[in-house]
């Protein structure tokens, strides 16, 4: 079920709404009941559900439970010690006999409007919610729930406060920092598998040496009882990590698809054997914002050379001797494969007295312009034997400035 808080106006946006709905699609948590979906324990936004407050606040009234203190509402706490026991962080007691470390708290403002301890009680309420999980941040506000509870006449749900997500530095993650918004991970090329498996092992384990879990063996596995007491921390690079693994795990189809609107949007020419080009890095980038990048020197013949990659070369001696018979070699070759080609770059270094190995390096600067990237054998076959001559060719003039 989803039910949208928006009773603070100043926050309340359809942005911010829209936000969310497109977020939770995204990430594949659909709701079964709530907006745009119907139900039974409708209308899904607090805004609308008024009428539903003012009949709750009128049981509290009869019960003398609420008092009006200039112009607002407060409610009158049970002075009593209120314990809770929480799925997560166990057995919590809180002592109400202070009025002066537990004031009365307001529920109704003087505007008439309800705040969010008694707006969030009569929803749990109404909507038969079973089990409330939420940051550990609201734990003390629970045992001020459970006395609302009390006094409605109703049945608390179960509650479960896991720990804050903390950023790498130990600070509280806040809206604004890196990670927080939903929306950017699709821009940034994250699958919705990889970054739900992220998100669940914030703060929870397995007990296994296992950590790629797709949605369905996570709703398999996951139990609250292995949640961790402490915060966790976001580490983008295990996020980061974690998506190359799904998009290893993608077929060459699914793969391709996913990468081609980030290939689109840069510019690059997509052809007929686009599929077969982005296969080459399918288990090699993080990201799909990468594979432009990473495949763009397979889609045309315009690219730079990597500066670190391209001193290397110029600091071997024999490279462009060496790159310039293999260019005149692949040229005489009648037929044209990864394997004869490969077998070409052995035949030429070990003519010039040279290993295999200290071809293949210049050879592939030569025609990708980086020092890593997809296995040099598709290289070869994906860019055929003219453009790989011209590239060689190209590459010794470079060599010759």
């Amino acid at each position: 079920m989803l039910r949208v808080e928006d009773t603070d106006e100043a926050r309340n946006t359809t942005e911010a709404r829209d936000a969310i709905f497109t977020g939770m699609r995204w990430l594949g948590l659909d709701w079964d009941e709530g907006p745009e979906a119907g139900g039974q324990h409708g209308p899904y936004f607090q805004s609308e559900r008024r009428a539903i407050y003012d009949t709750w606040f009128d049981v509290l009234r009869a019960k003398d439970r609420v008092y009006e203190d200039e112009g607002a509402w407060r409610f009158r706490f049970e002075r009593k010690p209120i314990t809770m026991h929480d799925l997560v962080c166990g057995e919590i007691t809180i002592n109400y006999a202070d009025e002066s470390n537990t004031p009365d708290m307001v529920i109704k403002r003087s505007d008439g409007s309800y705040v969010f301890h008694f707006v969030n009680v009569v929803d749990d309420l109404e909507m038969k919610i079973t089990h409330v999980i939420r940051g550990e941040d609201h734990l003390m506000n629970t045992p001020k729930h459970l006395q609302l509870f009390e006094a409605l006449g109703a049945t608390p749900p179960l509650y479960a406060h896991i720990p804050l997500i903390l950023n790498v530095d130990g600070s509280k993650m806040s809206k604004r920092d890196e990670g927080a918004a939903v929306g950017d991970y699709p821009r940034q090329g994250f699958l919705p598998q990889a970054v739900v498996n992220f998100l669940a092992l914030l703060g929870w384990s397995s007990k296994t040496e296992e950590e790629v879990f797709t949605l369905f063996q996570l709703v398999e596995r996951f139990s609250l009882e292995a949640v961790n007491r402490s915060p966790a921390r976001f580490d983008a690079e295990k996020c980061a990590w974690l998506n190359q693994q799904h998009l290893m795990e993608l077929s060459v189809e699914a793969f391709a698809a996913a990468a081609r609107p980030f290939v689109e949007a840069s510019g690059l020419p997509v052809g007929e054997n686009f599929e077969a080009i982005a296969t080459t890095v399918k288990e090699k980038v993080r990201l799909l914002q990468d594979v432009p990048d990473a495949i763009g020197f397979l889609l045309h013949d315009e690219f730079a050379y990597e500066t670190e990659a391209l001193e290397k070369v110029t600091a071997n001696p024999q490279a462009a001797i060496l790159l310039k018979s293999l260019a005149s070699a692949f040229s005489d070759l009648t037929e044209w494969s990864a394997d004869t080609a490969k077998q070409t770059i052995g035949d030429t270094a070990k003519a010039a007295g040279a290993k295999p190995g200290q071809l293949m390096f210049p050879v592939r600067v030569a025609l990708s312009g980086k020092a890593g990237g997809p296995d040099l054998g598709d290289i070869l076959s994906l860019l055929g034997q003219d453009r790989c001559v011209a590239r060689l060719t190209r590459f010794n003039e470079v060599l010759a400035v």
